[in-house]
């Protein structure tokens, strides 16, 4: 089992930071101090765990400049889209915070004569979170502000990529006035992971990653009767009509494939296009796409920054070879780009004429390259959308709203947008179905969950 977990810069491939790692030995006593703040916590009133939330916030406000550095340091996204997280923290947290008392008030039930009945809303007790590296801001909050609001403890186990965000969390809870070990940050190796899920002391599991890791998660909790909300993979498809406002759904799918070099949950993998301006959106897709700047994650004009992993470089490679060996066309090549002589650099991929059984439109690619396929209409973008184990966010792109909503609720996932993607609204459940998952975080809902 690993003593330390050392970081590599997917710009430089040198080393960022080294982290301790928890042994195995370790597990009883993180869980142990866990489960003593919970005690302490769970019967705190709401207004301190709101101000302690709010003072969560203004820390991760304060030390923004040094908490982006650190993220684009680790997994190579551009320096203003890591402070963009900052804001997106924020703005998540503050919904939270500004939901909790309704959400977690007693549900009185009406009169029942002879009786007073209501429902309250008991915290589960130490939450475990196993949050990814491609957002690690993001995906961490959605389960510690809320899980926290509730009353519980939370042990964060970031990614091996990231593990400077968790212990931004744990930090920004100290300094906020968090009783002690109320939120840890653990680095680990997978053995020790397991260790985590299985122990006794651990009454939630929040997973998010990979279908596979997923699988591992849930398989590790399967000897108990403890709760597990998996946020998983994703294959989000597009659909442009061709009543759509021609302009804005190029620029958004454009940005909804690449933004974040691709590597998001809910990107736009997949593009279909009604028949009558296919030729037009590809033509006008492929020119958006020429516009991004490959390079040095701290230049502030790098748009699009390295791969988090050297690994999937050859993946994407293969994906977008089996298309074009399929006979779809590579309308932009990766190869017109200027790239840096180091980093995990993959440029923009766009393939027109992708056909609906090749791997590009079937698997999570994670990364910066898009098919695009040419539908007749509706039922056959119905079809097409639905063609897939995922279900996380689907995009529906008309001027009419009617059919925007005829359409989005044929289709198999947990969000469908009009107009909009690769967006998150902290009012609604963030869910999936199908192999992306269970369960929901932010909301009432993801709320009440914790």
């Amino acid at each position: 089992m690993a003593s330390s977990i050392e970081v590599t810069s997917p710009f430089s491939e040198s080393v960022v930071c080294s982290v301790d790692a928890l042994s195995a030995e370790g597990v009883d006593a993180v869980v142990d101090q866990a489960r003593a703040a919970y005690a302490e916590w769970r019967t705190s009133p709401l207004i301190v765990r709101k101000a302690l939330c709010e003072g969560v916030v203004a820390w991760f406000q304060k030390n923004s400049d040094k908490i982006a550095a650190d993220i684009t340091r680790q997994m190579g996204k551009p320096l203003g889209q890591a402070k963009g997280e900052i804001g997106g923290l924020a703005e998540r947290a503050n919904y939270m915070i500004a939901i909790a008392d309704e959400t977690l008030a007693d549900d009185v039930l009406p009169e029942k004569e002879g009786f007073t009945r209501y429902i309250r809303h008991e915290p589960l007790g130490v939450v475990l979170d196993i949050a990814a590296w491609n957002y690690p801001l993001l995906i961490a909050v959605n389960v510690v502000v809320p899980a926290v609001l509730a009353g519980n403890a939370v042990i964060v186990k970031h990614s091996s990529k990231t593990p400077l965000c968790a212990t931004a969390f744990e930090e920004a809870f100290r300094a906020a006035g968090a009783p002690d070990f109320l939120v840890q940050a653990v680095a680990a190796d997978h053995e020790v992971t397991e260790l985590l899920i299985k122990h006794e002391g651990v009454d939630h599991v929040s997973f998010t990653g990979s279908v596979s890791g997923g699988r591992q998660v849930n398989q590790s909790a399967a000897d108990r009767f403890v709760e597990v909300g998996l946020e998983l993979g994703g294959k989000d498809p597009a659909y442009v009509c061709a009543d759509a406002d021609f302009d804005w759904a190029v620029a958004n799918c454009v940005d909804g494939a690449f933004y974040n070099a691709g590597q998001s949950c809910c990107a736009v993998e997949r593009v279909y296009v009604e028949a009558p301006i296919y030729d037009k959106f590809v033509e006008a897709y492929a020119a958006k796409a020429r516009e991004y700047v490959v390079g040095d994650p701290m230049n502030t004009a790098t748009t699009l920054g390295p791969l988090a992993s050297k690994g999937a470089i050859a993946f994407l490679q293969q994906q977008v070879a089996d298309a074009v060996a399929a006979g779809a066309r590579l309308v932009v090549s990766p190869d017109e780009f200027l790239t840096p002589k180091t980093g995990y650099f993959l440029a923009p991929a766009v393939v027109a004429d992708a056909p609906q059984d090749c791997s590009l439109m079937q698997e999570e690619s994670f990364g910066p390259v898009i098919g695009i396929t040419k539908v007749s209409g509706d039922e056959e973008a119905i079809k097409f959308m639905n063609d897939s184990p995922y279900g996380l966010t689907a995009s529906i792109w008309t001027s009419d709203t009617e059919r925007a909503i005829r359409i989005g609720e044929q289709i198999e996932t947990g969000t469908f947008f009009m107009n909009r993607c690769d967006c998150l609204d902290p009012a609604l459940p963030w869910c999936g179905v199908k192999d992306t998952g269970r369960g929901a975080t932010l909301s009432t809902y993801g709320l009440l969950g914790f």
